[in-house]
């Protein structure tokens, strides 16, 4: 009697779109079992029609995992506390989101002995680095099938004809899968916006590109006034102080922010950054609740955390955003990071208030139990116990090397000149 080989497992994340469907069938058509797993991190999908269409272009089984919550906890709060800021504009919200859905995908795969995971991003991009270097770093044995980058599939698949052509030769419903002017990526961070009509720089972001935010002269002509709780450099509770509105979990608090940030057109960015792989490339993003939470947490460290610590900090943050940018989640420097980033903020516990109006976030005040800030000291009309007397011989010590640079300077072009 013939014996039946199994077929081998592959675990692809899938997005219901023309390429992951596509190559879901492809592999189908290769002889592989393929698992279909759809990472909910907050886009705005159908994920029931995602999971009929997956399992009708030939999936044997879907896992659509719900991720907020953990995204939010363990990935956006610890990027805020860290000051996350990449090449100064970029609040990093889809890179952020990878490393958690490519940890859960190599989850999935043990949970189904399967052997291989795949995904579907180009060969030119960021986020073939983060998937695979995450998931090299949480199973170093896994193997890993990248489209993208397999000749035989690129020599099948030239460009988006080919791959429209094989969807309707395999009966791959495409009706959402239409050419868009430009890509987008979208999570509880934030929708970005690139390629497309978008990679030449002088064409501007107009307002009908904004899915998030409102549109600058779509937002409301009255203001909004809030205030964020931190503590220990998180975020635990958010009042709209003109409706009563209270948020504490965070998720809830999250979303909250995103909406009003949302309603005030707050946190749009158009720039110009470097990727990982050494392409420029042009990037519109939205992210009105992140915005909001780091302009408000980096106003509370002002008030709560030493001026070393902070000067360390403010050197590391840019540090520990490009570590992210460039899919090292998982490595010992981020670790090394994350316990630095952690430390720092064991103090910084406050309140900040803030007024949210057409496309800006105003800072109206603060107040920590941790504040560094004394009144007394800083006052222009009161002593406090500081002596103005001792600043003289502060300056002095301080002028010394000044001193003698320029009396080496003096000397050098006395020498020049003769």
């Amino acid at each position: 009697m013939k014996q039946i080989m199994k077929k081998e497992k592959i675990v692809l994340a899938y997005s219901g779109g023309l390429d992951t469907s596509v190559i879901l069938k492809w592999l189908v058509n290769k002889g592989y079992e393929v698992i279909a797993y759809v990472a909910d991190v907050g886009q705005p999908d159908d994920f029931n029609a995602i999971k009929e269409k997956a399992l009708k272009t030939g999936a044997s089984k879907v896992y659509i995992i719900d991720l907020k919550e953990e995204f939010v906890t363990n990935y956006i709060f610890p990027a805020i506390k860290a000051g996350a800021i990449y090449e100064g504009k970029y609040l990093l919200g889809t890179s952020l989101a990878r490393p958690l859905i490519a940890k859960k995908q190599i989850e999935i795969a043990h949970m189904e002995n399967a052997k291989i995971v795949s995904h579907g991003s180009t060969g030119k991009g960021n986020d073939q680095v983060r998937f695979e270097l995450t998931y090299y770093a949480l199973d170093p044995k896994i193997n890993v099938f990248a489209p993208w980058k397999n000749k035989e599939f690129l020599d099948q698949f030239k460009g988006r004809t080919d791959l429209l052509n094989y969807a309707a030769k395999n009966e791959i419903n495409i009706s959402q899968s239409k050419a868009k002017p430009y890509s987008e990526d979208a999570n509880l961070m934030h929708i970005s916006h690139e390629a497309g009509i978008l990679e030449d720089p002088m064409i501007p972001a107009g307002d009908e590109m904004l899915k998030y935010c409102n549109p600058l002269k779509k937002t409301p002509n009255k203001e909004t006034k809030i205030f964020i709780e931190f503590k220990d450099g998180i975020p635990i509770k958010v009042k709209n102080l003109d409706d009563g509105t209270v948020k504490k979990k965070p998720l809830e608090l999250f979303m909250y922010l995103n909406k009003l940030g949302s309603i005030h057109g707050v946190g749009v960015v158009d720039m110009v950054e470097n990727r990982f792989v050494g392409i420029k490339s042009r990037g519109i993003y939205e992210t009105p609740g992140g915005t909001i939470l780091m302009t408000a947490h980096k106003d509370i460290e002002g008030i709560a955390m030493d001026r070393e610590v902070m000067r360390l900090k403010d050197m590391l943050s840019p540090k520990f955003a490009e570590i992210v940018y460039n899919g090292f989640w998982f490595s010992p420097e981020m670790d090394f990071l994350m316990s630095a980033m952690h430390k720092s903020q064991e103090m910084i516990d406050g309140t900040v208030y803030l007024t949210l109006y057409k496309g800006n976030i105003i800072i109206n005040g603060r107040e920590s139990p941790s504040s560094l800030y004394d009144k007394d000291l800083s006052s222009m009309d009161i002593e406090g116990g500081f002596n103005q007397q001792d600043s003289e011989g502060f300056i002095k010590i301080n002028a010394i090397r000044l001193k003698a640079n320029k009396a080496i300077l003096d000397k050098h072009n006395k020498k020049y000149f003769d």
